[in-house]
């Protein structure tokens, strides 16, 4: 191979942008999702001319985005590891497979454990429920201001959020307490996937939750492509919330709470980074608009990050790659607010891109392997399509 390694693999996850169902999306209570399927019907069509010269019509037919002399390598990945989790969605992405799911509480966390969390912090527990996050701040909320109680609530993933309003309890206090319950408390059965603090401000009726947002994740209990560029000495520059997801082992990121800042951060890396890999995750597509059903909203947020993709792409040089993908699904227009588990789409553009077929990929981890290979590196998990993709590789 030529010149493995000597430029950048930017990998830009759009957080929640599935593309239809998976061989076991019904098993996971998900039939019927295809967020950008379903996206594509409810506006009458998409109209993303970038990613459409890209081949986002290529990987599976969508409304209004055809399938003519795609630009960019294309195909669908399928989850491999048993969840739908933006945890087990970017691990997957880097090349570690689960062999279980995380435990989710479909019910509740255990008395104990929200004895223990209650005891161990100081402070009383509202909720415990499985709710929406917007819903149980409006339920709970007002007693929060009253008693200083945390509002614990999780969902159908793998999480433990704890609700906090930033007038009432400090954010210091708040990531304080979810470390406590991340280090000590969720282990074992209880070892869900992530942690989450989620601080809020505003009065009774008119609650919104803040940019201040943490998630505190478990560790990888096995090497990712980030352990292994670590360990190569190759630069990873995070951009997101990706060194959450990760536990902060073999990245830092800039958390970017908007996706215009997100742009804006990956411009300036693309601008700058001589060699390695850029790894992004764009949140608003799952935060602001999948888990509230906002249809609206979303494709908005489709034909944004369409305008600003022509001066991204536009930054790559000879042999760089950037690869378009996501974590999961997330379709605003079911009934449901929480992740779906589907197929997502892969591209992979860049100047010595060839415009390739990718087809139906086994797992995510493909992804990783790709990037692993770019880099001269070996990952455990995943088959690489980098010598599909790449002309400057014969």
């Amino acid at each position: 191979m030529k010149r493995r390694g000597v430029g950048r693999v930017a990998l830009i996850v759009l957080d929640g942008v599935g593309i239809g169902a998976a061989p076991d999306t019904a098993a996971f209570g998900d039939e019927g999702s295809d967020t950008l399927g379903n996206i594509a019907r409810a506006v009458g069509g998409l109209d993303l001319p970038s990613l459409a010269r890209l081949g986002l019509g290529c990987c599976r037919p969508l409304a209004g985005v055809g399938c003519a002399s795609p630009s960019a390598a294309h195909g669908v990945a399928l989850p491999l590891s048993p969840g739908k989790d933006s945890t087990a969605g970017h691990w997957e992405l880097c090349g570690l497979v689960l062999d279980r799911p995380f435990p989710t509480f479909p019910d509740g966390f255990p008395a104990d454990v929200i004895d223990r969390f209650a005891r161990r912090t100081g402070r009383a527990v509202l909720g415990n429920r499985t709710a929406s996050g917007i819903a149980i701040l409006d339920e709970f909320g007002p007693r929060q201001l009253e008693t200083g109680a945390w509002i614990v609530y999780t969902s159908a993933d793998s999480v433990f959020q704890v609700a906090a309003h930033e007038s009432v309890i400090p954010l210091e206090e708040l990531y304080a307490a979810c470390e406590l319950a991340r280090r000590e408390i969720l282990s074992g059965p209880s070892a869900v996937s992530r942690v989450i603090a989620r601080p809020f401000v505003g009065s009774p009726g008119a609650f919104t939750r803040t940019a201040h947002r943490r998630d505190f994740s478990l560790e990888p209990p096995r090497d990712t492509l980030l352990d292994r560029l670590a360990g190569a000495g190759i630069p990873r520059v995070g951009i997101g919330k990706v060194d959450d997801l990760f536990a902060g082992r073999g990245i830092t990121a800039v958390h970017t709470p908007t996706n215009a800042e997100c742009y804006t951060r990956i411009a300036e890396a693309l601008d700058s980074l001589e060699r390695g890999l850029v790894f992004v995750n764009v949140i608003e597509f799952d935060q602001t608009w999948g888990h509230r059903n906002d249809v609206a909203g979303f494709y908005v947020g489709l034909r944004e990050f369409d305008a600003v993709l022509p001066s991204l792409l536009a930054r790559l040089r000879a042999d760089d790659l950037m690869i378009l993908t996501a974590d999961h699904g997330n379709d605003p227009t079911t009934p449901s607010t929480d992740h779906s588990r589907e197929a997502v789409p892969v591209l992979v553009a860049g100047p010595g891109v060839r415009p390739v077929p990718l087809g139906e990929r086994r797992t995510f981890a493909d992804v990783g392997a790709s990037a692993a290979e770019y880099f001269g590196i070996g990952l455990e998990w995943g088959t690489s399509f980098l010598e599909q993709v790449a002309s400057w590789t014969s």
